[in-house]
């Protein structure tokens, strides 16, 4: 029998960080700061990759979804922070398009720059503006995960797009939260691997 349901499951701890976040949170800042928040929670509690997502009310700074990576728990090379938290937000307004008419513009903030295939997901969500911590750079270097084929100047493909585009917020603390998960010895699920010479 094929699967006919995937199902993706924030951990239960995502529930009382909520409640004790932002609400709403006024400036870029904070906003990346909850997000890097949530990442370095989620290596504490080990319930997946170093990185995390939300999806604001561009102008009000209200919360409107969360997002971790849930790659390893939910056996799914999809569920990156950034799909997970899009697809929470689109539920919580009840359409595939995040910039439909009677919808305040929507802001995605990540831990760290968009993957490849966030890259695309960001592209068709309908958010208007993006917000990320740490770089593409960072994470491969540090880490050594794959961001996969992002093409040269990604930023500006998504302001091409409408897509008003925040890149290295707080760098450093985002930095902080990928050597943290490199220290705690988490997988490194699809490694970045190099050619040989």
């Amino acid at each position: 029998m094929i699967p006919g349901e995937l199902r993706l499951r924030l951990p239960d701890w995502v529930g009382d960080s909520v409640a004790g976040g932002p609400g709403a949170a006024a400036t870029q800042e904070d906003r990346v700061r909850f997000v890097l928040g949530l990442a370095t929670t989620s290596i504490t509690h080990g319930t997946g990759g170093p990185f995390a997502a939300a999806v604001f009310e561009r102008d009000s700074g209200r919360l409107v979804s969360v997002g971790l990576n849930l790659v390893v728990p939910a056996n799914c090379s999809a569920a990156h922070a950034e799909v997970v938290a899009l697809s929470l937000a689109q539920q919580a307004v009840g359409s595939f398009d995040l910039s439909s008419p009677g919808l305040a513009p929507m802001q995605l903030v990540a831990s760290s720059e968009m993957c490849a295939m966030c890259l695309g997901a960001v592209a068709w969500s309908g958010v208007v503006e993006v917000a990320s911590a740490a770089t593409t750079e960072d994470v491969e270097t540090i880490v050594g995960f794959d961001e996969g084929p992002r093409p040269v100047g990604a930023a500006d493909e998504l302001r091409r797009r409408g897509i008003e585009a925040h890149l290295g917020v707080l760098r450093d603390e985002g930095r902080a939260v990928l050597s943290a998960y490199a220290a705690s010895g988490g997988p490194v699920y699809n490694p970045l691997r190099r050619e040989a010479p």
